[in-house]
């Protein structure tokens, strides 16, 4: 049971310079992992509302809900439809039409009336039916006046309540956004400050992070800079091995301690001869070498070569190296 076969080993190391700086890199390493990962950062990380920003809400909750918004509404929508429909509140000329009435009425019995009597008196002494009939017209013609005048008054004021009437529609949006406006500009005054607020959160938090992985970012660059192929990689060449010689050289202190897997640890596959693999391991016991089979596998293909000992598996290497 020989083997002709050629094995080529090739085995990389870094350079002997490097090994030192390695070593240092993954002991650092080991400590960091071994402190844990770090705690999150401990603060708060979202900015709140400010002040402004509180009292904006509020003061444009309060508004739109409130009975400030509703009265308003209610006013801008009175003098609207009152100005559509061209209602006039006569009630405001009354005193202008007294005024007026007085008026007339001291010029007809101060100087218009005295004047015609005092013609009727010098150009038809004794009076005449003409002279009532001028006095008639005069006073007639004194309320008429009286009355142009009225209605000049009314169609200025209609006109005007018309006029009146678009500049409320005009008005009544800008009306009643303007409280909101206001409330607006303060919220906008708040958002510059929770700006402000959540920027100072972000570095202190920046700031955190940096000190709670600082280790470990030196290390990577450490690292980075120590690592590389700095060294070379060696090709050995060695005839084939031939595992029943190797297994012979300690086949009855083998047989005697027993091939059976939960004796052994290091086991390593070095090859495979006939189906059966064969393994280099040492004994819980003893840190030497030795070359040979795992009872518990030869067991299954080949279990008249397997026997207990103890309860511990021991192989015939007789019958194992007759194949």
């Amino acid at each position: 049971m020989s083997g002709g076969s050629k094995v080529t080993t090739q085995s990389t190391e870094p350079w002997d310079a490097q090994k030192d700086y390695l070593k240092a890199g993954f002991k650092q390493a080991g400590d960091i992992y071994g402190r844990g990962a770090p705690n999150y950062y401990p603060g708060d990380t979202l900015a709140g509302f400010t002040p402004s920003q509180e009292a904006a809400q509020k003061g444009i909750a309060g508004y739109v809900t409130g009975p400030r918004a509703a009265g308003q509404q209610s006013m801008a929508e009175g003098a609207l439809t009152r100005g559509l429909s061209g209602e006039i509140d006569l009630s405001k000329f009354n005193p202008m039409m007294d005024a007026l009435g007085r008026q007339t009425k001291s010029q007809l019995t101060g100087s218009i009336l005295p004047g015609i009597r005092q013609s009727m008196v010098e150009y038809q002494p004794g009076g005449s039916s003409r002279g009532d009939l001028v006095q008639s017209q005069a006073i007639a013609s004194a309320n008429q006046q009286m009355l142009n005048k009225a209605a000049e008054m009314y169609g200025g004021a209609y006109e005007s309540a018309q006029g009146r009437a678009v500049d409320y529609g005009q008005l009544y949006p800008s009306m009643m956004s303007a409280p909101l406006s206001m409330y607006g500009a303060l919220g906008d005054v708040g958002a510059q400050q929770r700006s402000m607020q959540q920027e100072a959160i972000n570095r202190d938090m920046a700031k955190y992070d940096y000190n709670a992985n600082k280790d470990s970012s030196q290390l990577a660059n450490y690292m980075s800079m120590i690592s590389g192929d700095y060294g070379g990689t060696s090709t050995k060449t060695s005839p084939g091995t031939d595992y029943g010689a190797m297994a012979m050289q300690g086949l009855m202190s083998a047989a005697m301690m027993g091939s059976d897997e939960r004796l052994k640890e290091n086991i390593h596959h070095i090859g495979t001869h006939n189906g059966i693999n064969w393994y280099e391991y040492n004994y819980l016991w003893s840190p030497k070498k030795w070359i040979g089979v795992i009872a518990q596998e030869l067991e299954r293909i080949m279990p008249e070569a397997v026997g207990k000992i103890n309860g511990y598996r021991y192989v015939n290497y007789d019958m194992v190296l007759k194949i």
